[in-house]
């Protein structure tokens, strides 16, 4: 497999996609795209739980998928869930048989993440002029995002999407006044909590992305329109449809097959957006989730990290004090170096994820000193932080819970796609890390060697030092009995 293919799959509510690129002189050039219709919301009962039918659709298309991954490298291949599987109440039954076929690890994505890599996906393929207000509907939920090139400015998910609206408004299969107008003054309700931010921001120009959209404005060029979307448009094709009466009878030119059962939730979704926020034209981008997938999973290569530019942003709107966080991050990543191949720790999963971690375990101190580490996980748990997937920052916010104190392993959660032993070594490094810096000064710590193997820690060192900062080795003799009572162990060598 050529070493600069790169995959991103998208997991929708509606559709699964799977996008194939290759990385030429910095340019990402799409190669290949599959999609299949899963139709999974439709699947999703009143108590959020998907039926075995619907996870078997999803499950049979990511089977093809799979034989299109076959020989990409772990780190060439990037799957996110949105929606739906952030929803689903026994998502992660489906998760589990799904990573068992794909042999790659899924990110589920929060709404705010899926609206900035949309963002990305379109920034990357289309050219933007001034400020911009880009819309997604999907399958389960609507993103909405005002930015100016590569930036976004405003971020939303609002719980409005063509299969979840389509349920909820014209189950009965009838195209009427009254369903349209129910789904419409819900939309418009979705919209009331971020009206005035949008407005206040305002833009000069509307692009919509994905599939709901694009079905629309396939309708408005095969009616010979030019195919720019507008309410009075939106309107009309509204009219032309409730002449039809229902939704099984659908007979427009431009229509498919597949789009026949949710395009009347699809317009619906469209006049509320119209009339809530006032728009007056929307164009169509090509650019999506998967490619803001792409952009972003080339930019990691790159150590363009958009989560390290998230991390120093939480440090500065909590005023972290930066020269312990620098201290701490220093020497857990020295003590990580020493034993993560001993410790068969994957550098690139925790070595920035550590990094992140020691850099931002003091954030609840803008609640209390007592209990920080309980304050410092809350914050990061319930913080959005982009670049982040659902994964990552509860790996973020388990390894700052159990940074100090004694550890209760009732507290800890498994966390898919990280390993619990891997999880508890890292904690362990980073707990070595605060402890031995708990004087807050400079140039104290002399060269330290950690060596690890199972269970045992071993750390050295030099017998005059220890002498000199009893204080501190009275910290560790503490880590120490920490340890002792989950079974670990952690032997303090003085050498010299």
């Amino acid at each position: 497999m050529p070493s600069n293919l790169l995959a991103a799959i998208d997991l929708g509510s509606n559709s699964f996609h799977l996008v194939v690129a290759r990385v030429l002189d910095g340019r990402m050039q799409i190669v290949d795209r599959l999609k299949e219709r899963v139709r999974l919301a439709e699947g999703m009962d009143e108590n959020k739980c998907l039926s075995e039918e619907a996870m078997q659709r999803g499950l049979n298309c990511l089977g093809l998928f799979a034989e299109r991954l076959s020989g990409f490298k772990p780190d060439a291949v990037r799957i996110t869930g949105t929606y739906t599987l952030r929803a689903a109440s026994n998502a992660q039954v489906f998760l589990d048989r799904a990573r068992a076929l794909l042999h790659h690890p899924i990110n589920i994505i929060s709404g705010q993440e899926e609206a900035r890599l949309i963002y990305q996906g379109v920034a990357h393929t289309q050219h933007l002029d001034g400020r911009v207000l880009v819309i997604d509907i999907g399958g389960g939920s609507t993103e909405l995002i005002i930015g100016e090139r590569f930036t976004p400015l405003a971020l939303t998910s609002r719980k409005m999407g063509c299969v979840t609206f389509n349920k909820q408004f014209f189950t009965n299969g009838k195209l009427s006044d009254k369903n349209f107008n129910a789904a419409i003054l819900e939309g418009l309700h979705q919209l009331e909590p971020i009206l005035t931010q949008y407005q206040q921001l305002g833009w000069e120009s509307c692009l919509g992305s994905s599939g709901s959209i694009k079905a629309v404005r396939e309708l408005l060029v095969a009616h010979d329109d030019d195919g720019v979307i507008t309410l009075s448009q939106l309107e009309q094709l509204k009219s032309r449809m409730i002449a039809q009466k229902r939704i099984e009878q659908l007979d427009l030119p431009g229509l498919t097959e597949d789009r026949r059962p949710l395009i009347a939730a699809g317009v619906a979704i469209l006049i509320a957006l119209f009339q809530g926020l006032g728009i007056e034209r929307m164009d169509y981008s090509d650019g999506a989730l998967r490619e803001g997938l792409l952009y972003e999973f080339e930019q990691r290569q790159q150590h363009q990290d958009i989560r390290a530019r998230t991390a120093f942003g939480i440090a500065d709107l909590y005023h972290i004090d930066k020269q312990q966080a620098a201290r701490v991050e220093a020497t857990a990543l020295q003590l990580f170096d020493q034993v993560a191949t001993r410790w068969q720790l994957d550098a690139e999963l925790y070595r920035p994820l550590l990094c992140w971690a020691a850099m931002l375990h003091e954030t609840g101190l803008a609640i209390n000193y007592t209990a920080i580490q309980r304050h410092s996980a809350y914050i990061l748990e319930n913080s959005d932080l982009p670049g982040f997937d659902q994964e990552e920052q509860q790996l973020l916010a388990t390894l700052v819970r159990f940074h100090r104190k004694a550890i209760k392993k009732q507290e800890f959660y498994s966390i898919p796609n990280f390993v619990d032993e891997s999880i508890w070594r890292a904690i362990r490094i980073l707990r070595l890390a605060v402890a031995l810096h708990h004087r807050r000064l400079d140039n104290l710590l002399p060269t330290l060697r950690l060596e690890a193997e199972g269970n045992l820690c071993r750390l050295f060192l030099p017998a005059n030092w220890a002498e000199a900062n009893r204080l501190l080795v009275q910290n560790l003799v503490r880590e120490q009995q920490y340890m002792e009572a989950l079974g670990w162990e952690l032997d303090l060598q003085t050498t010299g």
